[in-house]
């Protein structure tokens, strides 16, 4: 079980989680790990380092401090200073977790005033050699260092389901970005395929805050009576892990790249539902790609690939395995 507290520190706000722990850990370690994670305010951020403070929670009792970080030149001030104005109040950490431009330099402002090790989450926007280990996805291409753990995607707080029924799917769209265009109508018949031919599957369909209005209206329009449509707005936090905890297949438009690596992670056999790239693709797009060539993922086509079939990627999690690394390296028994 967790305590959390929000507590006012100055300029910053911070949530201390207590660790009580009720499930099965390594009881030989009966220390708690002190972390603090800083948080810049955007969702999938703070997903990253949640993820990987749960997966630590699985081996280790843990006591996680949550900072909002100053503004950059506040934080800038206090590394050049060597002092820490946010987390006065707090025990010294074992580890720093950080992911977002905004969060860098307020891991090593906190790491030369108070210790511990900074983790960083993704390509930093300062040297890797400076943070004790960076986290970084495959498609940023990181060099190889020792301070580096190369990912596939990005963390998430997913964990494996162990009672996701075949007889019922999952179907994510998302919308255009940086990296992908949209072609609403040809991923509207792909939809419409999917649903008709998987007609023994209860499918269930939500869209995300990308997803554009016309392609909303077309698909709630879509009759079928495996299908039912819950647009983004009408879905509560946490919903899509939820969901993922109940269906084994699961088709994501290649869009929504973060969707495919948590379907991936809940153990889903994935299918990618087709949208133009944008010019000649980009890194990213290609990292998608490469999932479907080791056959972690299947491609939409017609006729419509066998989902259920398909195994797809066994054991994927990042988090758990970044989390084992992280504590053989800076932390072992």
């Amino acid at each position: 079980m967790r305590i959390t507290l929000r507590i006012p520190s100055g300029r910053a706000m911070f949530c201390c989680s207590l660790n009580i722990q009720e499930k099965s850990v390594n009881t030989d370690v009966m220390e708690p790990l002190v972390i603090w994670r800083l948080l810049d305010g955007k969702a999938g951020h703070e997903s990253q380092t949640a993820g990987l403070v749960a997966a630590l929670e699985r081996t280790r009792f843990v006591n996680c401090y949550d900072i909002v970080v100053p503004r950059r030149r506040f934080a800038l001030k206090d590394w050049i200073q060597g002092r820490c104005r946010f987390g006065a109040d707090l025990p010294d950490p074992q580890l720093l977790l950080g992911a977002g431009n905004r969060t860098h330099v307020a891991l090593l402002a906190a790491r030369r005033a108070r210790g511990g090790r900074a983790v960083v989450f993704m390509r930093p926007s300062l040297p890797q050699c400076w943070f004790d280990l960076c986290l970084i996805p495959a498609h940023d291409r990181p060099p190889e260092r020792a301070n580096v753990i190369v990912t596939q995607g990005v963390l998430n707080t997913v964990e494996r389901a162990t009672s996701a029924s075949l007889d019922q799917g999952l179907i994510l769209i998302g919308g255009p970005s940086s990296h992908y265009g949209w072609d609403a109508t040809a991923l509207f018949k792909q939809v419409e395929s999917v649903v008709r031919e998987s007609n023994g599957v209860a499918w269930t369909l939500t869209t995300s805050r990308r997803t554009p209005p016309e392609t909303t209206a077309a698909l709630l329009s879509l009759q079928a009576s495996n299908l039912q449509v819950i647009p983004v707005a009408e879905t509560p936090d946490g919903w899509v892990g939820e969901q993922l905890q109940q269906c084994a297949l699961v088709w994501v438009s290649e869009d929504s790249v973060s969707m495919v690596y948590e379907a991936l992670t809940a153990g889903a056999r994935v299918g990618l539902l087709e949208v133009p790239l944008k010019g000649k693709g980009s890194r990213v797009a290609g990292g998608v790609a490469s999932l479907a060539e080791a056959g972690a993922v299947t491609p939409y086509a017609e006729p419509l690939p066998d989902l259920v079939g398909h195994k797809g990627a066994q054991g994927f999690n990042e988090a758990d395995r970044c989390s084992a690394a992280l504590l053989k390296k800076f932390f072992p028994k």
